[in-house]
Parts: C-alpha cells; sequence; structure tokens
C-alpha cells in the first residue's frame, strides 16, 4: 500500500508509536559535554591527565560523551566551582577536600591535621571510609567519579618555622568563606587572612600574607614559593582530592556507558596519584634548586606540631568534621597501626 493511501488516522497511530519507541532508553543516543573546572594549571600532569580521561570518555561512549576543561582556576575557587555546578554553569570538577567540604564535611576525616603519618595509613582509611563518604554526597546531589590526591600539606613561609609559636608571628593565608576552619586557627593564637586561593599570589606580593599551607606540587605550579620560599618540614596533613560530577548530568549520560566512563576516571585517578606522589618529591627538589630553604624540625619541635593539632581535635568534632567520621578515622588509623603499619613522621 502506497504513502498516499494512508489513512489519517493511521498516520497519525504510526507518529505516536514512532514518538514512542524514540523515547525508549537507548532507542537514540544522547549527547552530553561535560564541563569540568579544576584549579589545577593548563599543562600540569594533572590537567593533562584529565585531557586524557576525556578523550576516553569519547571512545567508550561513540562519541556520546564529551569533557570540556577549564583549568587553573578560570572558574573561581574551589568554592565557586561547586556554587557553580549546583547552578548548573557547570557540571562537575576536580577539587581538593576544601571544594568537597562544600558538599559535606565528612571528607575531613582524611585530613585530619597530624593524624596520618604515612601514605599507607590515607590509602587504608581512604578505602575504609570511600563508600560511605560517597553515599553521603550521592545523597547531596554529588557522585564521586574517582578520589585523587594533590600531596601532603606543608607550610610554606617568609621566614623560617620550625615550631607553631613561630607560625603565629605570621599571617597565613586561609580560604575564604571556610569560617569554622577560620575560627579554629584564630582561637588556636594564630593569625589568619581570609582569601580566595587565586588571591595568594597578590596577598604574599602586598604582605597581606606572610605564610599559606599547601602540597609542594602546588607550591611549584602556581609559583607561590617564590615569595614564601622557606618550607617546615612537617607533613602537617594530606590534601585529598576527587573529581565529582552533578548527579543530574550523571543519570543525562547513557546507562550503557556508564561503568566505562567511571573505569576511566578511575584510572585517571590513580595515575593522578602516583604522578602527585612521584611529583612531590621532584617538586622539592626543583624548588630547593631555586633557593627554597626546607626547615629541618628536631623530634621535640615535631611533638609539639603533634601536641598542637591534637589540642583542638575536641573543637574540630562538629564544625569541621562530623563526630561519627572522624571517630571512624582515627579508629582506622589506630588499626592500621595496630597490624604493624608503619608511619613516617
Amino acid at each position: 500500500m502506497s504513502f498516499n493511501r494512508i489513512g489519517s488516522s493511521a498516520l497519525l497511530r504510526l507518529m505516536v508509536v514512532a514518538a514512542l519507541l524514540a523515547a525508549l532508553p537507548g532507542a537514540r543516543a544522547q549527547n552530553v559535554t561535560v564541563k569540568l573546572a579544576t584549579l589545577a594549571p593548563e599543562g600540569s600532569s594533572w590537567h593533562l591527565t584529565l585531557k586524557e580521561m576525556g578523550e576516553e570518555w569519547r571512545k567508550v561512549s561513540n562519541d556520546r560523551v564529551k569533557l570540556r576543561i577549564y583549568p587553573g582556576g578560570v572558574v573561581g575557587d574551589e568554592a565557586e566551582m561547586i556554587s557553580k555546578i549546583r547552578l548548573g554553569t557547570i557540571h562537575a570538577a576536580a577539587v581538593t577536600t576544601m571544594g568537597l567540604a562544600e558538599i559535606d564535611r565528612g571528607v575531613q576525616a582524611l585530613c585530619v591535621p597530624m593524624l596520618y603519618r604515612s601514605d599507607a595509613e590515607l590509602d587504608y582509611v581512604r578505602a575504609k571510609l570511600a563508600p560511605k563518604l560517597e553515599e553521603r554526597m550521592a545523597a547531596k546531589g554529588f557522585i564521586v567519579l574517582t578520589w585523587g590526591e594533590a600531596g601532603w600539606v606543608h607550610f610554606f613561609t617568609k621566614t623560617s618555622v620550625v615550631r607553631p609559636d613561630d607560625l603565629k608571628r605570621l599571617k597565613m593565608f586561609s580560604w575564604a568563606g571556610d569560617n569554622s576552619t577560620l575560627d579554629l586557627w584564630k582561637n588556636a593564637g594564630f593569625t589568619v587572612v581570609p582569601l580566595a586561593s587565586t588571591d595568594i599570589m597578590p596577598g604574599l606580593q602586598t604582605g597581606m600574607i606572610t605564610a599559606f599551607a599547601t602540597a609542594p606540587v602546588a607550591a611549584l605550579s602556581f609559583q607561590w614559593y617564590s615569595l614564601a620560599p622557606n618550607m617546615t618540614d612537617v607533613r602537617w596533613a594530606p590534601l585529598v582530592g576527587a573529581t565529582i560530577l552533578d548527579k543530574r548530568t550523571w543519570e543525562r549520560i547513557p546507562a550503557d556507558a556508564r561503568d566505562a566512563i567511571k573505569a576511566a576516571a578511575r584510572k585517571a585517578g590513580g595515575k593522578i596519584q602516583t604522578d602527585v606522589r612521584k611529583g612531590a618529591i621532584e617538586a622539592v627538589k626543583a624548588m630547593k634548586e631555586h633557593k627554597l630553604n626546607v626547615v629541618p624540625v628536631p623530634a621535640d619541635a615535631l611533638a609539639a606540631w603533634r601536641s598542637a593539632a591534637e589540642a583542638v581535635y575536641p573543637k574540630l568534632v562538629g564544625p569541621f568534621v562530623p563526630a561519627d567520621m572522624f571517630d571512624e578515622a582515627k579508629k582506622l588509623v589506630e588499626e592500621f597501626r595496630a597490624k604493624g603499619g608503619a608511619g613516617a613522621n
């Protein structure tokens, strides 16, 4: 029967059936462009690995999922990234604990100062806590694609700092908007100046701040160390991170590609972790070649740092990290050490 002989009612029925078929899952490809922001500088190993991840996403999804990266803080600091994900301006971010805490403070159980002493301890606790943290994030609309890190936080200062009292004489950078952390530092007797991370360099140039805490890779990448060329040789805390995706965007990704998308992200996270741990050693070496002074910390001074950190643990619980997450992290550290795990500090 020719098309011209099909009645109008039959044609209408065919159109309805076609529309229903088109709406079925997998009936047609849905193209998704994921906009991801990060503070990682363009061309850094972290940025390049994210680009490789994006290419893998394109391949495993048959060109249905593409990644557009905004590096170097062009979208703003990490708090702004999370805000813009919620607004739908961007969809994803590769952030550190500072950004993750904007979603759920439970993640800060992984960066309690002086609680962890080695990569092995951190790996053990993170592996145990990850499922619970991911569940908490999902409940707030975010999917954790992969965990990562930026290295161990050290203090970088304009004048040498050996003990906590030395740091109290300086003006230290603090993340703007993180009032809980700001109050902790102030109550412990430190002078802190809240700024966006993008204002660290201008702050050092003007003398608004004379100290900051970050991982060596970040200090080198952003060249902050050039204006604060003393690094206290104390692992203050691990700077944990993750690549996160808005749950609404995740649900737009074709279901048959999601497992491969997440697998590619996990692979990238593993590579970033390896690069960061290797890069931390190389970063310190490179900075020392450009006049970085690594300040040695004797045993009694190290004990003073640990004592200073542990003195504020009671105040950390609640405003900084939920009590249940803090208690579980502490228990897992003790469990790891009881099994014979070694610590560095």
